[in-house]
């Protein structure tokens, strides 16, 4: 599904004038469509969640006492089961633009009442003290309406890294749309991204990084639901050198509510060099999401070749960073 701008600012005001008894029927039928019209990512979708479910994948059957996550509850699933899931998660990632649509449009009062969370005091009590913290995210439910949630509730200052897009109106358009509407401070990737991270954490910021897709190809190699991939290791090193916490949160949609989840702090206590350190923390991230994402896996959104042996299913050329590393392998060996 290709977005324009065009396209955002109508979907946008259906959002914020339809009510939801009528707009959510029309966002499930839409997400059906694309759904049946997206092989690729379909393909990508139900491969991640023969990851997760313990499904053979590529001709190989995972061995259930090899796994590093704890299965969610109405694991195992049949092949039938597995259709309804991936069906389950086009109409997740339909639900989560229309949320994030209708955001700004809410008061604080219809915010705060279907807001609820569980282990908050992990993240809001150094953020109350002035303490930056760092927010690893996946790609789930709904990361704005938390950030918007602390905003206004809470006072506190919200910061995020987001990547360029292309046409560059696009990217203009989400930078207004996080700025301007949801009061969040957007800091774009580029060169000057690793000051204005630090600056913001400094500042007392609770700084939201995307953490489960390694975009730039320049990440830490880790175990993700069996599989290796690389990850993005800035969640990691910004921990590492601030001495600000690194906890894993996740923002759950349940029903008309949104629930936040936010796990205890990690280890980013300094114990050697500071690569082996990234990857320590790194791989304990990848860990964590894992949890956070077995709570629904239903509700994880990522719908581009996420490990290397995607690429190949999709019949797709290995990016050059996943031969170079492949490359870098063979001569280590």
């Amino acid at each position: 599904m290709e977005l324009s701008v065009r396209k955002l600012r109508v979907a946008s005001a259906l959002a914020e004038y339809l009510p939801s008894a009528v707009a959510r029927p029309l966002v499930s039928s839409a997400s059906s469509v694309f759904a049946h019209r997206s092989p690729s990512e379909r393909l990508v979708i139900e491969r991640y969640l023969r990851r997760i479910y313990g499904l053979a994948l590529d001709g190989v059957t995972p061995d259930p006492n090899n796994r590093s996550w704890t299965l969610p509850v109405d694991a195992p699933i049949t092949e039938a089961q597995l259709e309804e899931k991936v069906e389950q998660v086009f109409e997740s990632f339909g639900r989560y633009w229309l949320d994030a649509l209708r955001l700004p449009s809410l008061s604080l009062d219809e915010l705060d009442r279907t807001f609820t969370y569980e282990g908050l005091e992990h993240l809001i009590v150094p953020a109350q003290a002035g303490q930056g913290v760092i927010a690893a995210i996946p790609h789930l439910g709904s990361w704005e309406s938390a950030s918007r949630w602390l905003v206004l509730t809470h006072d506190i200052s919200v910061a995020a890294a987001v990547e360029h897009l292309e046409p560059p109106e696009l990217f203009e358009w989400f930078l207004s749309y996080r700025r301007d509407q949801l009061g969040l401070n957007v800091i774009a990737v580029g060169p000057t991204a690793a000051v204005e991270l630090a600056g913001a954490l400094s500042a007392g910021s609770v700084l939201c990084l995307l953490s489960d897709r390694d975009l730039t190809g320049d990440g830490i190699e880790v175990e993700f639901f069996g599989e290796r991939t690389t990850l993005p290791g800035g969640a990691a090193l910004l921990a590492l050198r601030s001495g600000a916490p690194l906890v894993p949160v996740a923002v759950f949609v349940q029903g008309n509510n949104h629930h936040a989840v936010v796990l205890p702090p990690l280890d980013t206590q300094r114990r050697g060099r500071l690569r082996a350190d990234v990857q320590r923390v790194t791989q304990e991230m990848a860990n964590a999401l894992e949890v956070l994402i077995c709570r629904d896996p239903t509700q994880w959104h990522v719908l581009q070749p996420n490990w290397p042996s995607d690429f190949a299913a999709l019949g797709m050329p290995l990016p050059a960073w996943v031969e170079a590393k492949s490359e870098k392998g063979r001569s280590d060996a």
